[in-house]
């Protein structure tokens, strides 16, 4: 049998974080992001180890997600947005794009970037998801973080 990890690990303290979210649909974005950095905090990082970043849209997230992975001052990052379908085909092209720009910068830095970009059909759907509590995407998006930059960083000390 491998060697591998089988314990969670959502002890935050030590590791630095970005979270890089959206303006748009701000009064769910602002929520995504205050639950992820209460789960950051929680888990102990300190406020001063994470750094928060607006962007005016979801499409601008991997731009600056793709700088902010190049710098190689964060183990993890968190990009947050709320992309909500309307009568047209833009919201797909939005998540659709923006998925695999975050995915390829990922895997081309080796510095996870956990996506909450939240595409829904309705406002509603939007909102179950972005409101404040544990079971929020913000929440979850920054157990990922911690989680796999702590995988990461296991990987990088066992070579």
């Amino acid at each position: 049998m491998g060697k591998g990890i089988e314990k969670i690990n959502l002890d935050a303290s030590g590791l630095k974080f970005a979270i890089v979210v959206s303006r748009f649909n701000e009064e769910l974005t602002s929520q995504l992001a205050g639950d992820a950095f209460q789960c950051l905090e929680k888990n102990g990082a300190k406020v001063s180890n994470i750094g928060k970043f607006k962007v005016p849209g979801a499409y601008e997230i991997p731009v600056v997600a793709s700088q902010l992975a190049a710098s190689g001052n964060y183990d993890a990052l968190i990009v947050l947005g709320v992309v909500v379908e309307g009568e047209t085909q833009h919201a797909q092209m939005i998540i659709d794009t923006t998925g695999q720009s975050i995915l390829d910068i990922s895997c081309k830095t080796g510095i996870p970037v956990i996506n909450e970009i939240v595409g829904v059909r309705t406002w509603e759907q939007a909102v179950a998801r972005c409101s404040s509590s544990q079971q929020s995407r913000g929440w979850y998006a920054a157990e990922a973080a911690i989680e796999t930059a702590n995988l990461m960083k296991m990987i990088k000390e066992s070579k």
